[in-house]
Protein backbone atom coordinates (compact mmCIF):
# COMPACT_ATOMS: atom_id res chain seq x y z
CA UNK A 1 0.00 0.00 0.00
CA UNK A 2 1.25 3.39 -0.93
CA UNK A 3 2.12 5.80 1.41
CA UNK A 4 -0.64 8.35 0.25
CA UNK A 5 -3.19 5.66 -0.19
CA UNK A 6 -2.21 5.44 3.63
CA UNK A 7 -2.64 8.32 5.11
CA UNK A 8 -5.87 9.15 3.00
CA UNK A 9 -7.46 6.05 4.51
CA UNK A 10 -6.28 7.49 7.90
CA UNK A 11 -8.39 11.05 7.23
CA UNK A 12 -11.02 8.28 6.00
CA UNK A 13 -11.15 6.89 9.17
CA UNK A 14 -11.22 10.07 10.97
CA UNK A 15 -13.83 11.72 8.76
CA UNK A 16 -15.88 8.70 9.95
CA UNK A 17 -17.06 10.53 13.18
CA UNK A 18 -18.47 13.59 11.78
CA UNK A 19 -20.06 11.47 8.87
CA UNK A 20 -21.79 9.51 11.74
CA UNK A 21 -22.18 12.83 13.36
CA UNK A 22 -24.36 14.75 10.20
CA UNK A 23 -26.24 11.49 9.58
CA UNK A 24 -27.63 11.19 13.32
CA UNK A 25 -29.22 14.72 12.98
CA UNK A 26 -33.12 14.52 12.84
CA UNK A 27 -35.00 16.94 10.93
CA UNK A 28 -38.11 18.49 12.28
CA UNK A 29 -41.32 17.92 10.55
CA UNK A 30 -43.55 20.77 9.30
CA UNK A 31 -46.89 21.27 10.72
CA UNK A 32 -49.72 21.72 8.14
CA UNK A 33 -52.78 22.63 10.37
CA UNK A 34 -52.85 26.49 10.55
CA UNK A 35 -54.12 28.27 14.06
CA UNK A 36 -56.70 30.57 14.35
CA UNK A 37 -56.02 33.50 16.40
CA UNK A 38 -59.36 32.63 18.47
CA UNK A 39 -58.11 28.91 19.26
CA UNK A 40 -54.53 30.05 19.65
CA UNK A 41 -52.84 29.57 23.16
CA UNK A 42 -51.09 32.85 24.48
CA UNK A 43 -47.95 32.32 22.70
CA UNK A 44 -49.30 31.93 19.50
CA UNK A 45 -51.79 34.66 19.82
CA UNK A 46 -49.20 36.98 21.39
CA UNK A 47 -47.05 35.88 18.05
CA UNK A 48 -49.90 36.31 15.48
CA UNK A 49 -51.07 39.85 17.15
CA UNK A 50 -47.71 41.40 16.09
CA UNK A 51 -48.00 40.25 12.79
CA UNK A 52 -51.28 41.70 12.74
CA UNK A 53 -49.94 45.18 14.16
CA UNK A 54 -47.91 45.35 11.05
CA UNK A 55 -50.60 45.76 8.88
CA UNK A 56 -51.97 49.33 8.21
CA UNK A 57 -54.99 48.72 5.96
CA UNK A 58 -54.78 52.24 4.78
CA UNK A 59 -51.13 51.88 3.26
CA UNK A 60 -51.42 49.88 -0.07
CA UNK A 61 -47.37 49.34 0.42
CA UNK A 62 -48.17 47.95 3.91
CA UNK A 63 -50.89 45.10 2.46
CA UNK A 64 -48.70 44.20 -0.81
CA UNK A 65 -45.34 43.71 1.92
CA UNK A 66 -47.08 41.85 4.28
CA UNK A 67 -45.12 38.79 5.45
CA UNK A 68 -42.30 39.81 3.05
CA UNK A 69 -40.58 40.36 6.50
CA UNK A 70 -40.45 36.70 7.20
CA UNK A 71 -38.14 35.67 4.08
CA UNK A 72 -35.53 37.77 4.44
CA UNK A 73 -33.53 35.45 7.38
CA UNK A 74 -34.21 32.50 4.21
CA UNK A 75 -32.59 34.46 1.54
CA UNK A 76 -29.66 35.07 3.34
CA UNK A 77 -28.39 31.22 3.94
CA UNK A 78 -29.83 30.37 0.12
CA UNK A 79 -27.55 33.12 -1.16
CA UNK A 80 -24.45 32.17 1.24
CA UNK A 81 -25.31 28.46 0.08
CA UNK A 82 -25.40 29.38 -3.90
CA UNK A 83 -22.45 31.46 -3.19
CA UNK A 84 -20.40 28.24 -1.82
CA UNK A 85 -21.47 26.50 -4.53
CA UNK A 86 -19.92 29.17 -7.00
CA UNK A 87 -16.48 29.25 -5.13
CA UNK A 88 -15.97 25.91 -5.61
CA UNK A 89 -13.54 25.03 -7.33
CA UNK A 90 -13.97 20.65 -7.47
CA UNK A 91 -15.63 18.48 -9.88
CA UNK A 92 -18.31 16.23 -8.41
CA UNK A 93 -17.80 13.35 -6.30
CA UNK A 94 -19.06 11.00 -7.96
CA UNK A 95 -17.63 12.02 -11.39
CA UNK A 96 -14.11 10.87 -9.22
CA UNK A 97 -15.51 7.62 -8.00
CA UNK A 98 -16.60 6.44 -11.80
CA UNK A 99 -12.54 7.53 -12.45
CA UNK A 100 -11.11 5.32 -9.67
CA UNK A 101 -13.54 2.63 -11.40
CA UNK A 102 -12.36 3.06 -14.44
CA UNK A 103 -8.80 3.57 -13.87
CA UNK A 104 -9.50 -0.11 -12.13
CA UNK A 105 -10.99 -1.33 -14.98
CA UNK A 106 -8.87 -0.26 -18.12
CA UNK A 107 -6.06 -2.14 -15.58
CA UNK A 108 -6.99 -5.60 -17.46
CA UNK A 109 -4.73 -8.30 -16.35
CA UNK A 110 -5.95 -10.92 -18.56
CA UNK A 111 -3.70 -8.71 -21.20
CA UNK A 112 -0.42 -9.30 -18.86
CA UNK A 113 -0.21 -13.17 -20.09
CA UNK A 114 3.13 -13.82 -20.86
CA UNK A 115 1.43 -16.65 -23.18
CA UNK A 116 -0.67 -14.05 -25.07
CA UNK A 117 0.38 -13.51 -28.45
CA UNK A 118 -0.15 -9.99 -29.97
CA UNK A 119 -3.11 -9.55 -31.83
CA UNK A 120 -2.51 -8.35 -35.89
CA UNK A 121 -3.86 -4.77 -35.09
CA UNK A 122 -0.64 -5.17 -32.09
CA UNK A 123 1.63 -5.62 -34.23
CA UNK A 124 0.57 -3.84 -37.20
CA UNK A 125 1.19 -0.78 -34.13
CA UNK A 126 4.19 -1.83 -33.49
CA UNK A 127 3.38 -2.49 -29.91
CA UNK A 128 5.56 -4.13 -27.34
CA UNK A 129 4.32 -7.41 -25.72
CA UNK A 130 2.12 -7.35 -22.31
CA UNK A 131 5.11 -8.38 -20.46
CA UNK A 132 6.88 -5.52 -21.49
CA UNK A 133 4.28 -3.04 -21.11
CA UNK A 134 3.17 -4.65 -17.16
CA UNK A 135 5.55 -1.85 -14.93
CA UNK A 136 4.54 0.81 -16.81
CA UNK A 137 1.11 0.03 -16.71
CA UNK A 138 0.81 -0.70 -12.67
CA UNK A 139 2.70 2.60 -12.35
CA UNK A 140 -0.09 4.51 -13.93
CA UNK A 141 -2.41 3.14 -12.16
CA UNK A 142 -1.25 3.45 -8.73
CA UNK A 143 -0.55 6.87 -9.51
CA UNK A 144 -4.50 7.70 -10.51
CA UNK A 145 -5.63 5.58 -7.46
CA UNK A 146 -3.17 7.91 -5.11
CA UNK A 147 -4.46 11.20 -7.23
CA UNK A 148 -7.92 10.09 -7.22
CA UNK A 149 -7.81 9.04 -3.92
CA UNK A 150 -6.81 12.31 -2.47
CA UNK A 151 -9.41 14.04 -4.65
CA UNK A 152 -12.40 11.90 -3.13
CA UNK A 153 -11.13 13.22 0.54
CA UNK A 154 -11.96 17.02 -0.72
CA UNK A 155 -15.46 16.49 -1.98
CA UNK A 156 -16.13 14.78 1.25
CA UNK A 157 -15.07 17.43 2.70
CA UNK A 158 -17.45 19.57 0.70
CA UNK A 159 -20.06 16.97 1.17
CA UNK A 160 -20.10 17.41 4.69
CA UNK A 161 -19.98 21.34 5.00
CA UNK A 162 -23.00 20.62 2.16
CA UNK A 163 -24.97 18.71 4.28
CA UNK A 164 -24.35 21.01 7.47
CA UNK A 165 -25.24 24.19 5.64
CA UNK A 166 -28.57 22.11 4.34
CA UNK A 167 -29.44 21.69 7.88
CA UNK A 168 -29.65 25.02 8.65
CA UNK A 169 -31.38 25.88 5.15
CA UNK A 170 -34.07 23.10 6.23
CA UNK A 171 -34.13 24.79 9.60
CA UNK A 172 -34.36 28.15 8.22
CA UNK A 173 -37.03 27.23 5.41
CA UNK A 174 -39.31 25.40 8.38
CA UNK A 175 -39.27 28.22 10.58
CA UNK A 176 -40.14 30.46 7.21
CA UNK A 177 -42.82 28.02 6.68
CA UNK A 178 -44.48 28.26 10.28
CA UNK A 179 -43.91 32.07 9.74
CA UNK A 180 -46.04 32.20 6.75
CA UNK A 181 -48.65 30.33 8.49
CA UNK A 182 -48.63 33.21 11.38
CA UNK A 183 -48.88 35.69 8.74
CA UNK A 184 -51.71 33.79 6.95
CA UNK A 185 -53.76 33.54 10.78
CA UNK A 186 -53.31 37.56 11.10
CA UNK A 187 -54.44 37.73 8.02
CA UNK A 188 -57.25 35.96 8.47
CA UNK A 189 -58.27 37.03 11.63
CA UNK A 190 -57.93 40.93 10.15
CA UNK A 191 -59.72 39.51 6.77
CA UNK A 192 -62.28 38.27 9.56
CA UNK A 193 -62.39 41.38 11.67
CA UNK A 194 -63.09 43.63 8.41
CA UNK A 195 -66.25 41.55 7.07
CA UNK A 196 -67.76 41.05 10.75
CA UNK A 197 -66.96 44.53 11.93
CA UNK A 198 -65.15 47.36 10.47
CA UNK A 199 -67.08 47.53 6.56
CA UNK A 200 -70.69 46.87 8.06
CA UNK A 201 -69.42 49.79 10.56
CA UNK A 202 -68.56 51.84 7.56
CA UNK A 203 -71.56 51.02 5.45
CA UNK A 204 -73.67 51.96 8.58
CA UNK A 205 -71.80 55.26 8.72
CA UNK A 206 -72.58 56.17 5.15
CA UNK A 207 -76.23 54.89 5.26
CA UNK A 208 -76.34 57.40 8.08
CA UNK A 209 -74.29 60.83 6.86
CA UNK A 210 -75.78 63.76 5.13
CA UNK A 211 -74.87 64.34 1.39
CA UNK A 212 -71.97 66.41 1.43
CA UNK A 213 -70.83 64.11 4.12
CA UNK A 214 -71.86 60.55 2.44
CA UNK A 215 -69.55 61.53 -0.64
CA UNK A 216 -66.26 61.65 1.22
CA UNK A 217 -67.61 59.08 3.24
CA UNK A 218 -68.65 56.55 0.60
CA UNK A 219 -65.11 56.38 -0.88
CA UNK A 220 -63.62 55.77 2.52
CA UNK A 221 -66.15 52.46 2.09
CA UNK A 222 -65.01 51.75 -1.56
CA UNK A 223 -60.95 51.95 -0.55
CA UNK A 224 -61.81 50.30 2.46
CA UNK A 225 -63.20 47.28 0.30
CA UNK A 226 -60.55 47.29 -1.65
CA UNK A 227 -57.80 47.28 0.78
CA UNK A 228 -59.48 44.37 1.77
CA UNK A 229 -59.79 42.45 -1.43
CA UNK A 230 -55.85 43.02 -1.75
CA UNK A 231 -55.55 41.54 1.44
CA UNK A 232 -57.12 38.74 0.69
CA UNK A 233 -55.50 38.28 -2.37
CA UNK A 234 -51.97 39.00 -0.58
CA UNK A 235 -53.19 35.95 2.36
CA UNK A 236 -54.54 33.68 -0.59
CA UNK A 237 -50.23 34.47 -2.08
CA UNK A 238 -48.77 33.62 1.44
CA UNK A 239 -50.79 30.30 1.01
CA UNK A 240 -49.93 29.20 -2.20
CA UNK A 241 -45.73 30.15 -0.78
CA UNK A 242 -46.36 27.95 2.53
CA UNK A 243 -46.58 25.39 0.39
CA UNK A 244 -44.67 25.69 -1.97
CA UNK A 245 -42.01 25.99 0.95
CA UNK A 246 -43.68 22.85 2.36
CA UNK A 247 -42.84 21.03 -0.78
CA UNK A 248 -38.96 22.28 -0.77
CA UNK A 249 -38.20 20.70 2.72
CA UNK A 250 -38.52 17.20 1.47
CA UNK A 251 -36.73 18.50 -1.78
CA UNK A 252 -33.73 19.73 0.70
CA UNK A 253 -33.90 16.39 2.73
CA UNK A 254 -33.15 14.37 -0.26
CA UNK A 255 -30.24 15.88 -1.29
CA UNK A 256 -28.86 15.66 2.08
CA UNK A 257 -29.72 11.85 2.10
CA UNK A 258 -28.02 11.92 -1.64
CA UNK A 259 -25.22 13.45 0.02
CA UNK A 260 -25.20 11.63 2.76
CA UNK A 261 -25.03 8.03 1.22
CA UNK A 262 -22.23 9.79 -1.46
CA UNK A 263 -20.30 10.75 1.82
CA UNK A 264 -20.78 7.25 3.23
CA UNK A 265 -19.81 5.43 -0.77
CA UNK A 266 -16.31 7.83 -0.28
CA UNK A 267 -15.52 6.08 3.16
CA UNK A 268 -16.09 3.03 1.87
CA UNK A 269 -14.53 2.99 -1.20
CA UNK A 270 -11.39 4.65 0.80
CA UNK A 271 -11.11 2.45 3.80
CA UNK A 272 -12.49 -1.07 2.05
CA UNK A 273 -12.01 -0.66 -1.52
CA UNK A 274 -8.97 1.02 -2.37
CA UNK A 275 -6.65 -1.56 -0.35
CA UNK A 276 -8.20 -4.05 -1.55
CA UNK A 277 -7.51 -3.03 -5.23
CA UNK A 278 -4.13 -2.53 -3.99
CA UNK A 279 -4.05 -5.60 -2.57
CA UNK A 280 -5.52 -7.53 -6.31
CA UNK A 281 -2.61 -5.33 -8.16
CA UNK A 282 0.23 -6.39 -5.68
CA UNK A 283 -0.71 -9.86 -6.67
CA UNK A 284 -0.91 -9.29 -10.18
CA UNK A 285 2.46 -7.78 -10.33
CA UNK A 286 3.85 -10.75 -7.79
CA UNK A 287 2.26 -13.48 -10.10
CA UNK A 288 3.27 -11.57 -13.32
CA UNK A 289 7.17 -11.93 -12.10
CA UNK A 290 6.49 -15.60 -11.19
CA UNK A 291 5.16 -15.92 -14.60
CA UNK A 292 8.06 -14.45 -16.72
CA UNK A 293 10.32 -16.42 -14.05
CA UNK A 294 8.54 -19.50 -15.07
CA UNK A 295 8.71 -18.82 -18.97
CA UNK A 296 12.22 -18.06 -18.78
CA UNK A 297 12.81 -21.51 -16.97
CA UNK A 298 10.25 -23.23 -19.31
CA UNK A 299 12.15 -21.82 -22.09
CA UNK A 300 15.68 -22.75 -20.31
CA UNK A 301 14.61 -26.37 -20.48
CA UNK A 302 13.12 -26.43 -24.02
CA UNK A 303 16.69 -24.89 -25.41
CA UNK A 304 18.38 -27.98 -23.47
CA UNK A 305 16.18 -30.72 -24.80
CA UNK A 306 16.61 -29.13 -28.13
CA UNK A 307 20.23 -29.22 -28.03
CA UNK A 308 20.14 -32.76 -26.99
CA UNK A 309 17.91 -34.02 -29.04
CA UNK A 310 19.75 -31.78 -32.47
CA UNK A 311 23.46 -33.06 -31.62
CA UNK A 312 22.08 -36.90 -31.26
CA UNK A 313 20.63 -36.39 -34.58
CA UNK A 314 23.46 -34.85 -35.96
CA UNK A 315 26.04 -37.34 -34.90
CA UNK A 316 24.13 -40.25 -36.37
CA UNK A 317 23.21 -38.38 -39.77
CA UNK A 318 27.42 -37.30 -39.57
CA UNK A 319 28.62 -40.73 -38.48
CA UNK A 320 26.17 -42.37 -41.63
CA UNK A 321 28.24 -40.17 -43.77
CA UNK A 322 31.00 -40.83 -42.52
CA UNK A 323 31.02 -44.93 -42.52
CA UNK A 324 29.57 -44.95 -45.99
CA UNK A 325 32.20 -43.19 -47.87
CA UNK A 326 34.51 -45.32 -46.00
CA UNK A 327 33.01 -48.60 -47.47
CA UNK A 328 33.06 -46.83 -50.84
CA UNK A 329 35.88 -48.47 -53.38
CA UNK A 330 38.15 -45.80 -55.58
CA UNK A 331 35.50 -46.35 -58.24
CA UNK A 332 32.17 -47.65 -58.19
CA UNK A 333 31.18 -50.83 -60.33
CA UNK A 334 28.25 -49.35 -61.50
CA UNK A 335 29.77 -46.22 -62.71
CA UNK A 336 32.44 -48.50 -64.50
CA UNK A 337 29.47 -50.55 -65.92
CA UNK A 338 27.60 -47.49 -67.09
CA UNK A 339 30.82 -45.85 -68.99
CA UNK A 340 32.06 -49.21 -70.48
CA UNK A 341 27.97 -49.77 -71.82
CA UNK A 342 28.13 -46.21 -72.96
CA UNK A 343 31.62 -46.71 -74.71
CA UNK A 344 30.60 -49.94 -76.42
CA UNK A 345 27.61 -48.11 -77.32
CA UNK A 346 29.44 -45.11 -78.62
CA UNK A 347 31.62 -47.11 -80.76
CA UNK A 348 28.90 -49.17 -81.92
CA UNK A 349 26.94 -45.87 -83.22
CA UNK A 350 30.29 -44.62 -85.13
CA UNK A 351 30.53 -48.01 -86.98
CA UNK A 352 26.67 -48.02 -88.02
CA UNK A 353 26.82 -44.07 -88.93
CA UNK A 354 30.20 -45.12 -91.41
CA UNK A 355 28.18 -47.57 -92.75
CA UNK A 356 25.17 -45.85 -93.40
CA UNK A 357 27.24 -43.17 -94.93
CA UNK A 358 29.21 -45.60 -97.21
CA UNK A 359 25.92 -47.19 -98.70
CA UNK A 360 24.75 -43.70 -99.28
CA UNK A 361 27.56 -42.72 -101.38
CA UNK A 362 27.33 -45.54 -103.16
CA UNK A 363 24.14 -45.22 -104.22
CA UNK A 364 24.80 -41.04 -104.79
CA UNK A 365 27.68 -42.88 -107.50
CA UNK A 366 25.24 -44.89 -109.05
CA UNK A 367 22.56 -42.33 -109.54
CA UNK A 368 25.15 -39.72 -110.75
CA UNK A 369 26.10 -42.32 -113.13
CA UNK A 370 22.49 -42.76 -114.71
CA UNK A 371 21.93 -39.02 -114.67
CA UNK A 372 24.76 -38.76 -116.97
CA UNK A 373 24.26 -41.42 -118.75
CA UNK A 374 20.82 -40.22 -119.83
CA UNK A 375 21.87 -36.26 -120.30
CA UNK A 376 24.38 -37.53 -122.79
CA UNK A 377 21.43 -39.30 -124.87
CA UNK A 378 19.23 -36.64 -124.96
CA UNK A 379 22.31 -34.34 -126.29
CA UNK A 380 22.84 -36.94 -128.98
CA UNK A 381 19.57 -37.34 -130.21
CA UNK A 382 18.80 -33.40 -130.34
CA UNK A 383 21.83 -33.04 -132.59
CA UNK A 384 20.96 -35.65 -134.97
CA UNK A 385 18.11 -33.56 -135.23
CA UNK A 386 19.87 -31.40 -137.53
CA UNK A 387 18.85 -27.96 -136.23
CA UNK A 388 20.69 -24.91 -136.11
CA UNK A 389 19.96 -24.11 -132.39
CA UNK A 390 19.95 -28.19 -131.36
CA UNK A 391 23.57 -28.10 -133.34
CA UNK A 392 24.56 -25.32 -130.60
CA UNK A 393 23.13 -26.67 -127.19
CA UNK A 394 24.46 -30.15 -128.12
CA UNK A 395 28.00 -28.23 -129.16
CA UNK A 396 28.02 -26.69 -125.71
CA UNK A 397 27.20 -29.45 -123.70
CA UNK A 398 30.45 -30.83 -125.01
CA UNK A 399 28.53 -34.08 -126.88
Amino acid sequence: MSDTVANNMQKAQESLKEVEKVTAVVLAEPKNELVTLAAADKPTSAAINKRLAELDMSETNSIISFGSSAQAELQVVSQSMLQGVRNKDVGPAGDSLRQIVTTIRGFNVSELDVRRKRSWWERILGRMAPAAQFAARFETVQGQIDKVTDNLLQHEHVLLKDIESLDILYDKTLAFYDELGLYISAGEAKLGDLDAKTIPAKEAEVAAASEDKGIMMAQELRDMRAGRDDLERRVHDLKLTRQVTMQSLPSIRLVQENDKSLVTKINSTLINTVPLWETQLAQAVTIQRSAEAAVAMRDANDLTDELLTANAENLRSANKMIRTEMERGVFDVEAIKKANADLIGTIEDSLQIADEGKRKRAEAETELKNMEAELKSTLSAAKASGTASAHNIASSAGA
